[in-house]
Formats: structure tokens, sequence, C-alpha cells
């Protein structure tokens, strides 16, 4: 999945949002000098995707110009779909919930229609907030797809995935990620038999890396080693099937072309991807350890200062030197709420019963942290060095509470006895013995 695909990618925007980039599958098909002239080259059409307001200040702006052989205008009315995400929500809950991985389908399945909703803290209409979903399909894509709600963070947990879109084609594997932009139309190719994952619908403020105050300049992801698509384009006049996202809804239109026809583009609003094993770790090499914080690849803001709308966090293979310190996640009670999901290996603070595929969720104030097992095996440890290697969690961290969904709450996968890997942690309290 490596060395072509990406010698055929550039490098991506996140160093600034002010960086413009471009690309032309026809040499010459990037205007010059002028946005918007009265003859393109090639007979193109212009068009603007604005991510944003026209006003936001410079830096936040995302937008990038088309160049495309029709109009995305050239379509008929939208009807509703009869087949939706059902993305209802449950019956208010505080419990602590884990779900086991899904089970792939036998029936035929593309990425939109293996959609499943688990939580979310937001109404579609709303500028903030996000909703969850896993994912499972077992087929290619044969429509095109955009989500007007707000931009998607994919990330796979098995099989790899072909993302076709307007500017270009990304493949993204187990171990990575990808983000696509609100509006950006993309269809879903499968590389391997079956997949299943993830994805974060964000609401709010695009996704951007986050500041590394005392860090320094270095460390965590770093802006070279996210990459974008070169300029691809489909001239078929054939029929497909255009669906998007809007208010929560899924509303299709049937085109007479494929809208995936932009032959150059320029600007920073375009999809990109991001390999998690570049991450650089930050950690102690003292005593304790640092907040979850230390391992967010993206965030994006919300109203209030330094409080993410959401945080996408890794649990990558790293270094435990701390000395004298309770090595695994402490036990805590957060502000922010945790949808957890695992793409491979094992998580540091459950022993069992966390599965590649599975997720978890606790949400604002709920007390949770290593089982039992784990606990007493790191109360006993020899602390010496050793490596956390061969795993990958991630965490996707809401400013707001996520609400699972009424499909949560219902669906075989919900482990109903998750609270039990606490049940037996014993009294070892003794005010005799310090």
């Amino acid at each position: 999945m490596q060395s072509q695909q990406q010698a055929n990618e550039a490098t991506a925007y996140l160093s600034g949002f002010g960086n413009q980039f471009s690309s032309e599958a026809l040499p010459g098909a990037l205007p010059v000098g002028q946005n918007s002239p009265q003859k393109v080259p090639y007979g193109l059409y212009a068009e603007l995707l604005s991510g944003t307001a026209f006003t936001v200040p410079r830096a936040e702006a995302r937008r990038t110009w088309l160049y495309r052989i029709r109009p995305s205008a050239c379509h008929d009315q939208y009807r509703r779909l009869e087949r939706q995400l059902n993305a209802d929500l449950g019956p208010i809950t505080p419990n602590r919930l884990r779900w086991n991985p899904r089970v792939i389908a036998e029936v035929a399945t593309d990425f939109l229609d293996g959609l499943r909703c688990m939580a979310a803290n937001a109404e579609p209409s709303q500028a903030t907030g996000v909703t969850l979903y896993t994912y499972a399909a077992n087929r290619s894509m044969q429509r095109v797809f955009f989500n007007a709600d707000g931009e998607f963070l994919i990330v796979p947990q098995q099989g790899a995935l072909r993302l076709v879109t307007e500017l270009g084609v990304l493949e993204v594997a187990p171990l990575e990620i990808a983000v696509i932009p609100r509006g950006m139309r993309f269809r879903v190719e499968l590389l391997d038999t079956v997949v299943r994952g993830y994805v974060c619908e964000n609401h709010g403020c695009a996704l951007r890396l986050p500041d590394l105050g005392p860090i320094g300049s270095n460390g965590l992801a770093n802006p070279r080693d996210f990459l974008t698509p070169v300029a691809r384009y489909e001239d078929l006049d054939e029929p497909v099937q255009q669906v998007q996202k809007f208010l929560g809804e899924l509303w299709a239109t049937e085109l007479d072309h494929s809208p995936l026809d932009v032959v150059a583009w320029h600007g920073n609003n375009v999809p990109y991807k991001y390999d998690l094993r570049r991450f650089n770790t930050i950690g102690t090499v003292s005593f304790d350890h640092p907040d979850p914080s230390i391992f967010t690849v993206l965030t994006a803001p919300s109203a209030i200062p330094g409080m993410a709308n959401i945080d996408f966090v890794i649990f990558p293979p790293r270094w435990m030197v701390a000395e004298n310190t309770f090595r695994p996640p402490w036990f805590h009670r957060n502000l922010m709420n945790e949808f957890m999901g695992l793409i491979t290996g094992a998580y540091d603070a459950k022993a069992d019963g966390f599965l590649p595929g599975g997720a978890s969720l606790h949400n604002c104030m709920s007390a949770h942290g290593p089982d039992n097992a784990t606990t007493v095996k790191a109360v006993e440890a020899e602390l010496v060095p050793h490596k956390i290697d061969q795993t990958m969690a991630f965490m996707f961290e809401a400013g707001s509470v996520l609400r699972p969904t009424a499909y949560a709450l219902e669906c075989p996968e919900l482990q109903r006895d998750y609270d039990a890997c606490w049940a037996a942690m014993g009294k070892t309290f003794n005010p005799e013995i310090r």
C-alpha cells in the first residue's frame, strides 16, 4: 500500500491553513494568475468548494478551486432514500458501555450501507458536535457520496480502502487514517474482500494539528507526513447515482456522468491521509505519566478555549520507563467523553473483553480505568523499562456528552456485563501497613 501509491501523492496542508496546494492531471489545466477566467484551459469549468464562510480569518479559511468537465450544478432533484442511517438516539444513560467487533454481513454491502451510527452529541444541523459510526462492508461502492453535514475521519481496522475523490485517489489501510472534507464527493472501493472500521463525523470546526506548546517545534504528528492526492479525473458518460447526507438524511439523484471529473485543482480544502506509525510519541522519563492529550493526532476546537469539540487520540507502541509509577492508565473521572476503539493488538488497560474492531464509551464523570486483572499485575510488576508493542488503540474524545443510539443499545455486540471487569477489585487497605 506504500511506495508507488505514496510516490504519487503530495505533502498535505496541515502545517498551516493559509497554505495553497495544487495538482493537475493535464499540463496547463490550472489557470495562472486568475481563479475564474472567462475561458478555462481545455474547455473546463471553474468551481469553488468552500469549507468555511467567505469572511472567516484567513488562517481559518478552507477552500479549493476545482477545474472540472461539468459543473456540480448539473443534476436533477434529489429524492429521499428509503434506506436511512438510523441515527435515532436511545434513552439517556450514564452507564459505561462496551461492544464486541461487528460481524461483517454476507449480503452485498457497500461502505454507505455498512455504516452504523453508535453515538452523537448534536443534531447534524448544528455547527458543532460529532456523530460516531462503525462500518463493515464486502463490496465496492458503485455510487458516489458526499456529506453536507460534516467532514469524515475514517479509521480502518480490517481491510484496505481506495478512496476515489474529486481531487484524486487515496489508499488507506489499517494503521492509517483519512479525512474527507465536508461536501467532497467520493467513492469507497475495497482493496480487500471485507473491510471494517470506524468513522468520526465532525460537524464543527475542521480538524487540524494541535498546538505543541512547551513540547516545542517537533513531536506528535509531523506536518510533512500528511499526504494529499494528485489530480485524477473520470470522463465517463454513463449513469451513476449521487447520494448526499443532508441534516442526517440520505438523498439521491441520478447523473448521466461521473461527478469525479476534476482535471485540476488548487487550495487547502482537500482530502488527506496519515500513517499512525509515523506518530512521534512523547512521554515521561521520570515519574508518573502525562495526560492522554499528549497522544493527540488531530483536534477540532470548540468555542471554549482549550476544550476540543473532538480530539483524535492514539495509544501507539511506546516505551514505559517511569520510576515508582503505576504504569497503566490511572483510574479517573473526566469532564471529556471518551469513545475508544482498538485497531490491532491489546490495550494496556484491559486484560480481555476489549477486542480489535470493538469499542467502548465512557461519558462525562464516568469512573473507569484498568480492569482488575490488569491492576493486580501492574501493582506487582517489576518496574524496568519495557515496550508496549504490537498495538494501536485510539480515542474520539468529545467535549460534549455522547449519547448512544438506539441501535448501539440494542445490537447483539453490546457487552451487557461490562461492569463486571471491575467487580472483583477487593479491598487492600490496611491501616497497620504503610
